[in-house]
């Protein structure tokens, strides 16, 4: 073999195998992917029988019942529009109640009830589930200034908000 030839074979070598890794690569990240949806996406029915994704939304009040005997919990999860019941079996964090903003993981069952394999309640008072936030603003009849929604930068303005009398 000429050193021409022997170069040649050793660069389609190389490009074979960053192929191979670079399709191994996007292969793994596929599978890890984990969509998000709001109720009224999931009721258009854009989701595979069996694909795991998170649902996101508000705890309707009065949607949350308990299983005597047992660590499962029904509730409704709703975006103002559609509600999606949910099931979950395990312990629920701490800041999860009704009204609050909730993110569950898990699958849709084929009554179409959502199988929880994790919850996520609300991390703090700014939290408002992506796509509803404005919504919730509009339903209670106030008109929001944008600036209260974001969370201080510094203690000292953390400090002059509430010597405002703003949240």
């Amino acid at each position: 073999m000429t050193p021409r030839r022997r170069r040649l074979v050793l660069v389609l070598g190389i490009l074979v195998g960053v192929g191979v890794a670079g399709a191994l690569a996007l292969s793994a990240f596929r599978r890890n992917v984990t969509f998000y949806f709001i109720p009224s996406q999931v009721a258009q029915g854009n989701l595979h029988p069996g694909q795991q994704f998170r649902l996101g939304g508000l705890v309707e009040k009065g949607s949350v019942s308990r299983q005597p005997g047992s660590m499962q919990v029904h509730f409704t999860v709703t975006d103002l529009k559609r509600q999606i019941p949910v099931v979950y079996d395990g312990v629920l964090p701490d800041l999860f109640r009704e009204g609050a903003g909730v993110i569950a993981l898990g699958r849709m069952l084929p009554d179409g009830t959502f199988q929880a394999q994790e919850v996520l309640a609300k991390h703090d008072q700014y939290y408002k589930p992506p796509g509803i936030g404005q919504k919730l603003d509009i339903r209670h009849g106030e008109p929001r200034d944008p600036a209260l929604d974001q969370p201080p930068a510094t203690a000292s303005a953390a400090l002059s908000q509430a010597a405002a009398g703003r949240p």
